[in-house]
C-alpha cells in the first residue's frame, strides 16, 4: 500500500511540475516580445506609428469637456518610429546622406506641435498630454528626419481625431 500512495504522489507532483510549465510557457508567448533600441542612422527608410496601428489607421484619443471644440490628448498614446523595407509611399521616410533624429510634429489647421524627437526606433514616447488639439476631425502627423539634406524624406501620417468624453 505504501509504494502505490508514493507512486501516486510521484505522478501528481510529475503532472503539476508538467502543467506548469505549459502554463508559464502558453503566458509568456502571449506576451509581445520588447526590441532593443536601434539607433537611427543614414540611409533608413523608416515609418512612424501611433497608438501602435498601422498608417492609414491612426486614431488620436481626445478628453473633451461637454459642448468643447477642443480638448487634450488621453494619456498613455505612444509615437514611435520604427525601420521598414524601401518602399515610396508618403507614410515613409528616409533618413537621407545624414539624419541621425527624427522628430514628430503634429498639425492641424494652422497649429504645429512637437510630439517627440526620436535619436532610435522601437523607443515609444507618449503624446504630451498639455497640448490642445480639436476634438474631431482630422490632422497629419510629420516625421522629419534631420540633419536635413538633399536625400532626406519626411514621412506623412494622416491621424483622425476622438473624443473619448462623449
Amino acid at each position: 500500500m505504501r509504494g502505490r500512495r508514493s507512486l501516486t504522489v510521484l505522478m501528481s507532483g510529475l503532472v503539476a511540475t508538467a502543467l506548469g510549465v505549459t502554463l508559464a510557457a502558453t503566458a509568456s508567448a502571449a506576451v509581445r516580445p520588447a526590441q532593443d533600441p536601434v539607433p537611427i542612422g543614414p540611409n533608413q527608410t523608416f515609418s512612424g506609428y501611433i497608438n501602435n496601428s498601422p498608417p492609414g489607421n491612426v486614431v488620436i484619443k481626445v478628453v473633451c469637456a461637454i459642448g468643447a471644440s477642443t480638448g487634450n490628448p488621453a494619456s498613455h498614446q505612444p509615437v514611435e518610429v520604427k525601420p521598414v523595407p524601401a518602399a515610396t509611399t508618403q507614410d515613409t521616410g528616409f533618413t537621407g546622406s545624414k539624419g541621425n533624429k527624427i522628430t514628430a510634429t503634429l498639425s492641424y489647421g494652422p497649429a504645429i506641435v512637437v510630439l517627440a524627437g526620436f535619436t532610435s526606433y522601437y523607443v515609444p514616447k507618449n503624446i504630451p498630454t498639455n497640448i490642445t488639439v480639436p476634438c474631431s476631425g482630422s490632422g497629419t502627423v510629420v516625421f522629419t528626419p534631420s540633419p536635413h539634406t538633399k536625400t532626406a524624406k519626411a514621412a506623412s501620417l494622416p491621424v483622425t481625431f476622438a473624443n473619448i468624453s462623449g
